[in-house]
């Protein structure tokens, strides 16, 4: 399943009160014809809902193995944004302005201003990106899906993110009631209780929050300032850390890094949140799980799952698609893997055979980039769990600010 199909179908359902999302679900779950998409995408399932998210993974994965994207690939990336500095999740017509019903959103953006950021050559895309972020910032200092919802961790995490990789310091990125986003992340972690010191999901009916491992890497991350490149960690781990009160972003990140080991357990991997289905692995959950936790510290079990991985998502990344590649090619670098030799398989030449070529690949490839400051001008078939969006409908529906970052990953 789609996640950001899956997701926004959810959301509009449940912030309308209504019993659709199935039916919703399944319609928007039919891929496009390929022949209709643009040559510059990658994927070929629909990209209604997650063309820019999925876009900006492959990009982003392409940039760390050493590949230098097709400059068409970054084309098509830079020419969804809108004149206010957002993305939208994917317009069809990118040569029409956007209008109110082009719907900009939090997660698009930071993925496409990590992206973007990274490649280089986009100064421009990426201070409007940023600058279209502040001016949609919570006044508890997160963000939300869309601008007005309330904030959530993955959404906040992801800005985080993006917000480092253009340079800032999210730590003085502040609302007008003084808030950074480090303090809303510190608000939206649980208690060491009933909620093991994790980030949680809230529940659609009830409006209760539980425990939720992806929300949790997710704000790990943005509680460490990272962003969804991870260098590798040392292969012993850090200490583990003992869950107290989250007076701080930091230990809001230590609370949330303790509650993944625990939950990662002997097994390695992370099982689905999807009802119904808790004794099957979720791939994608485990590949944020890895990243989250290579950046805390936790570089022996991020490499035990990452091994993991390398030996169970062949079929889950095929059938989702580049943004699964792309995510198990952040989960092998940060685990200090080969994403080209991953359980056998070169996820690389996988993830590059879903869209245009690139223009080269060598080791070095990032040396050759355009540089970071350059004016230039640019004016399931995924890869990341329901849960990780399917947040936003339940934020919206509950009137809760937890989950939902744009990340599209299929959990099997």
């Amino acid at each position: 399943m789609n996640v950001r199909r899956s997701a926004a179908a959810l959301a509009a359902a449940v912030a309308l009160g209504t019993a659709t999302a199935p039916a919703a679900l399944a319609d928007e779950a039919s891929p496009s014809p390929s022949a209709a998409l643009p040559s510059g995408l990658y994927g070929t399932a629909n990209p209604k809902f997650d063309g820019v998210f999925r876009q900006s993974y492959a990009l982003l994965a392409q940039d760390v193995a050493g590949v230098r994207p097709a400059e068409k690939a970054v084309d098509w990336l830079t020419g969804q944004q809108c004149a206010s500095g957002g993305f939208p999740a994917y317009r069809a017509d990118a040569s029409e302005p956007c209008d109110s019903k082009v719907q900009v959103d939090s997660n698009s953006t930071a993925a496409a201003v990590q992206a973007l950021a990274a490649l280089g050559g986009q100064k421009k895309a990426v201070d409007k990106g940023v600058a279209w972020l502040r001016s949609v910032q919570n006044q508890d200092g997160g963000w939300g899906y869309t601008p007005g919802l309330p904030s959530d961790a993955n959404s906040t995490g992801i800005v985080i993110g993006a917000l480092a990789a253009a340079g800032q310091k999210p730590a003085g990125q502040t609302s007008q009631q003084g808030e950074s986003p480090y303090d809303a992340l510190t608000k939206l972690a649980m208690d060491c209780g009933t909620g093991g010191g994790a980030f949680g999901l809230a529940d659609a009916q009830s409006g209760r929050t539980a425990p939720n491992a992806d929300a949790t890497a997710a704000g790990v991350l943005g509680a460490l300032g990272k962003g969804l490149v991870v260098a590798p960690a040392d292969k012993k781990d850090a200490k583990e850390p003992r869950c107290a009160p989250a007076d701080s972003a930091k230990q809001a990140a230590a609370n949330g890094t303790g509650y993944l080991l625990k939950t990662l357990g002997t097994s390695r991997y992370l099982k689905s949140s999807v009802p119904g289905s808790t004794d099957k692995p979720d791939v994608g959950n485990t590949a944020d799980a890895v990243v989250a936790l290579a950046a805390a510290g936790q570089g022996a079990q991020a490499k035990k799952s990452a091994e993991w991985l390398a030996g169970h998502s062949a079929a889950w990344a095929k059938q989702a698609g580049p943004a699964a590649y792309a995510q198990l090619i952040l989960a092998a670098h940060a685990a200090g893997l080969d994403p080209r030799d991953f359980g056998g398989a070169d996820l690389v030449k996988q993830l590059n055979a879903t869209g245009p070529a690139p223009q080269k690949q060598t080791s070095d490839a990032r040396a050759e980039k355009p540089k970071a400051d350059s004016d230039s001008d640019s004016d399931d078939k995924g890869g990341v769990s329901v849960w990780w969006i399917v947040g936003v409908g339940l934020v919206a529906g509950a009137g809760i600010g937890f989950l939902l970052s744009g990340r599209k990953k299929t959990g099997l």
